[in-house]
């Protein structure tokens, strides 16, 4: 027969896996001879079959009640028996941390005539009365699904009626009324009586805590926090200790050190004649814990000298619940401390310094992700505000400012001073000045590539995208969701790190990184392999990027280039002339701001590699809106008229049904190579001078949407012809080279013969994800791909983390045929996978060169790359 259950004596040493976070911290804290109640674990595994059949696999209650039996030999108490009866906690305890995202029954095993023993036994009539009534409440809204509230108001009435603001008022006789009613109300809601079988309550509440993996906000958390929904739940069952059985019973949490900010001290609140759920469920207000020295010495005393001894047990900060009943001390739960992202790099940073731990396990430590937290603004954890909405968290940071729903109003009111959040259908090129003067980006359309979100992400401002939801109505000049009417002008909060809509106002930390990150980072660039280079496009990314600690650019995107506004118009000339003479025009105009920008970028990275991409527009997000121009007609006269008459038959006739696959990328160079020659004409004129200027120079031009190798050496052929005219008409040359981007699975199969002429490769893992699984991540997006994780068709969204069966599995062929005919071909990756811990790790694997991402993901990229590097050598 399988073993689904492990005492704690018994379950030291076995996985966190099996066990859940707390039921491996309870049998480590026994096997350690700490004073913890005694107990067993029902396993994860448990869980999983009983999820799988909706019943609990065989041989699983025996063994619950061979369990039971040994708890009641260690406690000298009786499961339900009136003579010294035993009572029970029911935790849940998943393998991740999950704090209040499931359920807790406590005091199980109370009835009629237990309450009478209990009584008895402690001559403590309020105390048994008040742990009846929190039973009866635990059980029927955890089991039975009665609404808390309906229990709520019953208590809530009741003090109102008495004059007593907190339940530790209330007096026998009232605590006696409340549980009256509360069996009616149980009555009412389920259509019978509340159970006195202690077996019955114990295996209903085994099983609700088991049905409670599957509630909403405990799949809501692990989509949000990327934790896979195939764990499942551990449930400890452990004897009850009781601290609220008067002023010498206390009940509380500590941290060894303060989570908020790492410094060393104790942290923490307790509450005297409380059970654990008043500290955490905020029913009472709880004390400081450094008060606890002055309510409780001894046990204040015995707390200090344990956490120091768990802390250097487990090398780290530890998160423990305690109970103190009538005067002796007992342990709950330890877990590793949950912290934020300031304190986990001060808490790594010193443990290194005071020898708990050493620079490798410092960096393994951190959640890479979660470094991008000190990198943009963020909300007050303090903070107190009301979510109206949520949609896609496309860009990271939080924002506060006025609705504005015209790109020109933002810029002039940004330009003042004034904080606004651009609020748009969707944004194009021709709203970047508007986004640029904005604190935020809202969208009622877009996924996680769109265009807000690209270039909200490259500015480093929040952006939320894709809140289907939200009514945008731009001629009354207000939005609604879910019954709020938002109007202009009115102030609203975005968080781009989890893609929350909020009403009004709410205070901001400002982002910091200290001296000791820079520290640590620097600790894992030495252990890394993979270098990490920036995706910059305009200057102002480089110097950020450099700031962060960037290796080199490595997706320089030309196209965003030309999104400012007195750029646009040139580029949509060029896109809408009609002959060759009109297009060398416009190029000509567009070669002066392309020349400056790479000037620019070549001066700030000073000899480190700049991977300049060709042109690659999908045509519809630069030329002018249909409607737009439509609607100009009507006003127009004369000339005017015939112009925008012209200029829309010309956008008619450039239209693509699906432009993401039309004339872009390398078609576009080839279909007019004058672009070609204009680019490498302005890459390596602006190299030519800056090398003047005593600088080194590392151009690297890439062509992208490569499918077939006869492309690349067509564009390949056009750039060598340019570059000859410019060393020639300058009188001097220098080195370059000339990659391509492999971004169609064709140019990954055939990645052998792309190869022969190609000095480099760079993955462009947004379109390979999008041509490979053939969705639109814009439409995927807040539409299906959420469902998907619910039903576990997915564990990730495939844009967040490459999908390594798939689109992995085509690198790995790129990467093998490509270096079967170059043994050293450098080959990156520049999607926005390459500031994604988890697809970084990916890389390595697969011995990439480097990886590309926005500047405000490098630390994040340095970080992971770091660990995975470490994570190999400690598996070898």
């Amino acid at each position: 027969m399988k073993n689904w259950i492990y005492s704690f004596k018994n379950a030291a040493g076995k996985s966190k896996k099996l066990l859940g976070g707390k039921g491996a911290g309870l049998a480590e804290m026994t096997k350690i001879n700490l004073p913890v109640p005694p107990g067993f674990v029902i396993t994860t595994s448990c869980c999983l079959a009983y999820q799988e059949k909706n019943k609990f696999p065989p041989g699983m209650w025996t063994q619950v009640l061979k369990e039971l039996q040994a708890i009641e030999e260690g406690t000298g108490k009786k499961f339900g028996q009136e003579e010294n009866p035993l009572l029970l906690s029911v935790r849940s305890g998943a393998p991740v941390s999950m704090p209040g995202m499931m359920d807790t029954i406590l005091n199980l095993g109370l009835n009629q005539k237990t309450l009478l023993g209990l009584i008895k036994k402690t001559n403590n009539e309020r105390f048994v009365y008040d742990s009846y009534r929190r039973f009866i409440q635990m059980f029927a809204n955890i089991v039975m699904k009665v609404p808390l509230k309906k229990f709520e108001d019953i208590l809530g009435n009741e003090r109102e009626q008495l004059g007593v603001e907190d339940d530790i008022a209330l007096k026998t006789k009232d605590l006696q009324r409340i549980i009256k009613k509360y069996l009616q109300i149980y009555q009412q809601a389920t259509s019978q009586s509340f159970p006195v079988d202690p077996q019955q309550q114990l295996k209903e509440a085994i099983r609700a805590v088991f049905d409670s993996w599957n509630n909403k906000r405990a799949i809501d958390y692990r989509n949000f926090n990327n934790i896979p929904h195939s764990f499942g739940t551990a449930v400890s069952v452990q004897a009850m200790v009781f601290g609220n059985m008067g002023q010498n019973s206390a009940t509380g949490v500590v941290f060894t050190r303060n989570p908020a900010n790492g410094k060393k001290e104790f942290y923490g609140e307790f509450l005297t004649n409380a059970q654990g759920e008043d500290v955490v469920a905020g029913i009472r207000t709880p004390k400081d814990i450094k008060k606890l020295k002055k309510v409780m010495p001894k046990i204040n005393q015995q707390i200090q000298k344990i956490a120091q001894k768990l802390e250097n047990h487990y090398r780290d900060v530890q998160d423990m619940e305690f109970t103190v009943e009538e005067g002796k001390l007992w342990l709950l739960q330890t877990r590793h401390g949950k912290r934020t992202a300031a304190a986990a790099v001060n808490i790594a940073y010193d443990m290194v310094k005071e020898g708990l731990i050493n620079k490798k396990e410092a960096i393994m430590r951190l959640d890479a992700e979660q470094i991008s937290q000190l990198l943009h603004t963020q909300i007050d954890p303090k903070a107190r505000y009301e979510i109206i909405a949520k949609a896609l968290a496309a860009s990271p940071g939080a924002a506060t400012g006025e609705v504005v729903f015209s790109p020109d109003k933002a810029e002039k009111k940004g330009k003042l001073g004034d904080d606004v959040i651009l609020v748009r259908p969707e944004t194009s090129p021709e709203d970047v000045h508007g986004v640029l003067q904005s604190r935020g980006v809202l969208t009622t359309h877009g996924g996680m590539t769109s265009h807000a979100a690209v270039v909200a992400r490259g500015l480093g401002i929040p952006c939320v995208s894709g809140c289907e939801e939200m009514k945008i109505d731009l001629q009354k000049k207000e939005f609604q969701i879910k019954g709020y009417i938002i109007k202009e002008g009115e102030t609203i909060t975005i968080n781009g790190s989890n893609g929350e809509i909020i009403l009004g106002r709410v205070t901001m930390i400002e982002p910091k990184i200290s001296q000791k990150l820079k520290n640590v980072l620097v600790w894992a660039d030495k252990f890394a392999q993979l270098n990490v280079h920036a995706n910059a496009d305009y200057p102002r990314d480089a110097i950020k990027a450099r700031q962060y600690g960037a290796q080199g650019v490595g997706l320089c995107r030309t196209e965003h280039m030309f999104m400012e506004q007195e750029r646009l118009p040139l580029v949509q000339k060029m896109i809408l002339s009609q002959n060759k003479k009109e297009r060398l025009s416009a190029l000509q105009e567009i070669k002066k701001f392309q020349k400056k920008d790479f000037i620019g970028l070549f001066r700030v990275m000073n000899g480190l590699p700049i991977i300049i991409r060709l042109i690659d527009p999908p045509l519809h997000e630069f030329l002018p809106n249909t409607q737009e121009i439509k609607g100009k007609i009507v006003n127009a006269r004369g000339k005017e008229k015939e112009k925008l008459e012209k200029m829309l038959q010309a956008v008619n006739q450039m239209h693509e049904t699906n432009p993401m696959l039309g004339l872009r990328g390398c078609r576009l160079a080839i279909i007019m190579p004058e672009i070609i020659t204009m680019q490498t004409q302005a890459i390596l004129e602006a190299a030519l001078d800056v090398k003047k200027e005593g600088k080194k120079v590392k151009p690297k031009i890439m062509v992208p949407l490569v499918g077939d190798v006869k492309e690349l050496i067509f564009v390949k052929k056009e750039i060598e012809k340019a570059a000859k005219g410019v060393f020639e008409n300058r009188g001097e040359a220098l080195n370059f080279s000339i990659g391509t981007m492999i971004e169609l699975p064709r140019a990954a199969l055939t990645a052998d013969e792309i190869a022969q002429e190609a000095d480099f490769f760079s993955f462009g893992t947004n379109d390979l994800t999008q041509t490979t699984l053939g969705i639109s991540r814009d439409d995927a997006e807040g539409k299906f791909l959420n469902q998907y994780q619910e039903k576990n068709i997915i564990e990730e969204s495939p844009f967040k983390t490459i999908d390594q069966n798939g689109v992995g599995m085509l690198i790995k062929i790129a990467v093998k045929k490509g270096r079967s005919v170059k043994k050293g071909l450098s080959i990156g990756l520049c999607g926005e996978h390459g500031g994604d811990p988890k697809s970084i790790k990916f890389c390595h694997q697969v011995k990439l060169n480097y990886v590309s991402c926005s500047p405000f993901r490098i630390p994040i990229a340095r970080l992971a790359a770091a660990q995975a590097a470490l994570e190999e050598k400690n598996k070898k």
